[in-house]
């Protein structure tokens, strides 16, 4: 008895797993997000509502945005100070400087008026920052 016993558990110990593996691998086919189209699928979580990678931003973007809130936060005069530093310091921003400048210009007369944001016009960029002013002045 003993001997029938311990056959059938070796057979079992060799049939069981692969019964197991063969079974498994039959409901997960089974399953409507398997593969095939059917009328519902019953998925968790929504493709369409997938984080997407946050794009990387321009150099001359990050820096605008940075001298923008300089602006805002002391005056005009420090961030075009701020911007000629950055154009010394990294020629390949050169190109953009006078959007820049032009940007803190329109900015400045935002914030302080025609007037007074006239005031802080530097030759940093050509002039652009006057450029700006006189462009938001007269509402462009």
């Amino acid at each position: 008895m003993t001997h029938t016993a311990r056959r059938i558990g070796r057979t079992l110990a060799l049939v069981l797993p692969v019964v197991l593996v063969l079974s498994g691998t039959l409901a997960v086919t089974a399953v409507p997000w398997a593969g095939q189209a059917t009328q519902s699928q019953m998925l968790t979580a929504s493709s369409e509502n997938v984080s997407v990678r946050a794009k990387s931003r321009a150099p001359q973007d990050v820096l605008r945005d940075r001298l923008l809130m300089e602006l805002q936060t002391k005056d005009p005069g420090v961030a075009l100070t701020h911007l000629q530093r950055e154009i010394e310091a990294r020629p390949s921003l050169a190109e953009h400087c006078m959007s820049l400048a032009r940007a803190l210009g329109r900015a400045a007369v935002d914030l302080y008026g025609p007037t007074r944001a006239q005031s802080f016009s530097r030759p940093v960029c050509d002039t652009s920052f006057a450029t700006g002013v006189a462009q938001q002045a007269q509402g462009s």
